[in-house]
Formats: structure tokens, C-alpha cells, sequence
């Protein structure tokens, strides 16, 4: 048996049937799978002294001390996803935010742009004690994305892993020869509260954004209701309310109350984000309280302004 080149699990090809439909026909298999079948991996990884690469989108950071928890080595921190965020916003403030945990170094790359790849690879070599690089992240981090970069500009090795944007993708270790360095992709952790676990794969093609987000702002004066697809609704008053999010996704303001089916939360804010996992971010420019309205079971919350 060999091990399919995209996904990791054992068969009789180099591709298995599932990888083979997601790549010619974009046909998603949904495979169910918990973050207790993947933390062995990573607790496997920490009786090592191989460097790890936490991969970490920045649109959707996750919360990367439950990573952390489990690994013990040397860690180089990769921003992936810069092309997403608008050119305006601050490379500094990006690079200098408070990412929760400790690492030997951190970079900015973007895949989709081939950014800044020849610094990813110096760094890698510098802080490697072993020619094991294992690569770790949480789902729709860009992991496997940035493997196949990083073969494509530096070997001649033909493997490609397969790469889609719903859950479970990577199913086992996947080992990369590339030149004296082994890359080792493992399978993306599920992050709690994402809304990437609760929709379907068209819902998703909505939802994750592919190219550069249009910020959208509202004044709010007075009572209003913001509402974003059927996934999001928020009351609030008197505040600056800027979303990044997919600019698949539509958005509308009202000036009165809208009934909703989505859960409740109220969220006091003080010129910081509020999160929604997964599907936006939005950037508050004064303290309040706002009820934001959601799918059930997805994770809303605070944190310090990225941007």
C-alpha cells in the first residue's frame, strides 16, 4: 500500500479516489474527524527536536495556545494570507501583534502571491536542528497551499497536496523531500466555534474570502441592524462599525428591528474587533454594547485590534 500524495491516507495509487475527485472534478467528500484523532500527531512531534512551522491565517488567527499545549519545540511563526488583507492596512502593525504565543521567529508570506517565500526558506534552514520541518495549523490555514509553493519554486518534485477549503482535507502525515530539508504536512486541527464546521461546502466558497476584502464601513447614528447574508445580524447605535469579511458575501443596513432565528450574544466593545470565527472581523472605534446575532454554536468574542 502506498500513502495518497494529497491526503495521506494508505491506498493502492499515489492519488486516492477522494483527492483524485477534489482535484478534477472539485466533488468534497466529507470525511468526520475530532481533534482527539489528530493531537497524537502532535504530541508524536514534541518528542522530537524537529522545528515546527505554525501556520496561522491571518483573516482567521485561531486561538494557537491549544496548539502550543501540545508541542515543546522550537516554532517559526507563519503569517499566511496577507494578500487578503487590504495593501493599506500596516505590514508593521501585522508583524508586531500580540499572536499569544512564544516563538523562535515569525514571517509574513503570501502563497497566492509567492511573497516573501526566499526569506520563509532561510529561516527554516537557520532554526532547523534536524532535516524534519513538521507544518502545523489549524484548518483553512494555508498549509498545504504553501507546501505546494514551496516545491514549485525550490524542487523538481512533482507531488502536489491537496488543497481544498473544508475541513478534514489532510488526513494523515505527509512527507516532501525538498533538497536537504524534510517537510512533514499534518492534518489541520478543527478550530471550536468556527463557522467553517457548521455550513456546506457552497456556503463555504461564499464565506472564505479568495482575494483582496473590501472594508465596509457604516456610521451607525441612532438604532440600526446590520445584516450579512443569512449568518450575521447586529444591533447597534452610535459607533463606527468597519467590516472585513468575503466580498462574496452581501450586506445590508436597516433603520429598525429585524426578527431572527440566530443566536443572541451581547458583546461590549472598546475600540477593538469583534471576531466572528470564520466568517468576519469588525473594527469598533468607540466603547458599547452591541447584540450580535449568529449560527449556533459559532464562537464570537473580542480581542486587540489587528489593524
Amino acid at each position: 500500500m502506498n500513502k495518497c500524495q494529497g491526503c495521506g491516507v494508505l491506498c493502492e495509487n499515489n492519488l486516492c479516489e477522494r483527492c483524485f475527485r477534489i482535484k478534477h472534478y472539485n466533488d468534497y467528500k466529507v470525511v468526520s474527524k475530532t481533534n482527539e484523532d489528530f493531537i497524537p500527531i502532535l504530541k508524536n512531534i514534541s518528542q522530537s527536536d524537529d522545528l515546527v512551522l505554525l501556520v496561522v491565517d491571518l483573516f482567521n488567527i485561531g486561538n494557537l495556545s491549544l496548539i502550543r499545549k501540545y508541542l515543546k519545540n522550537d516554532i517559526l511563526l507563519v503569517l499566511t494570507k496577507r494578500d487578503l488583507l487590504p495593501r493599506s492596512v500596516s505590514f508593521d502593525k501585522l508583524f508586531n501583534y500580540d499572536y499569544g504565543i512564544d516563538y523562535v521567529d515569525k514571517i509574513i508570506v503570501s502563497s497566492n502571491k509567492n511573497y516573501n517565500f526566499d526569506e520563509l526558506l532561510s529561516k527554516i534552514n537557520k532554526y532547523k536542528k534536524t532535516d524534519k520541518v513538521y507544518v502545523v495549523g489549524f484548518t483553512n490555514a494555508g498549509k498545504s497551499t504553501m507546501i505546494n509553493k514551496l516545491i514549485y519554486n525550490y524542487s523538481d518534485n512533482k507531488t502536489e497536496i491537496t488543497t481544498s477549503p473544508l475541513p478534514s482535507t489532510t488526513l494523515n502525515t505527509i512527507e516532501i523531500k525538498l533538497n536537504n530539508i524534510t517537510l512533514i504536512d499534518t492534518p489541520g486541527l478543527l478550530s471550536e466555534g468556527d463557522i467553517v464546521n457548521y455550513v456546506n461546502g457552497n456556503e463555504l466558497k461564499k464565506i472564505i474570502p479568495k482575494k483582496e476584502i473590501k472594508p465596509i464601513t457604516y456610521q451607525v447614528k441612532g438604532k440600526q441592524t446590520i445584516v450579512v447574508d443569512n449568518y450575521l445580524l447586529i444591533e447597534a447605535s452610535d459607533i463606527d462599525l468597519t467590516f472585513y469579511m468575503s466580498n462574496n458575501l452581501k450586506i445590508k443596513r436597516y433603520y429598525k428591528k429585524i426578527s431572527t432565528n440566530l443566536k443572541k450574544h451581547i458583546i461590549e466593545v472598546n475600540n477593538n474587533d469583534i471576531v466572528v470565527k470564520g466568517l468576519c472581523f469588525i473594527k469598533t472605534n468607540k466603547k458599547s454594547i452591541l447584540n450580535v446575532y449568529t449560527l449556533d454554536n459559532v464562537l464570537v468574542f473580542t480581542r486587540d485590534s489587528l489593524i
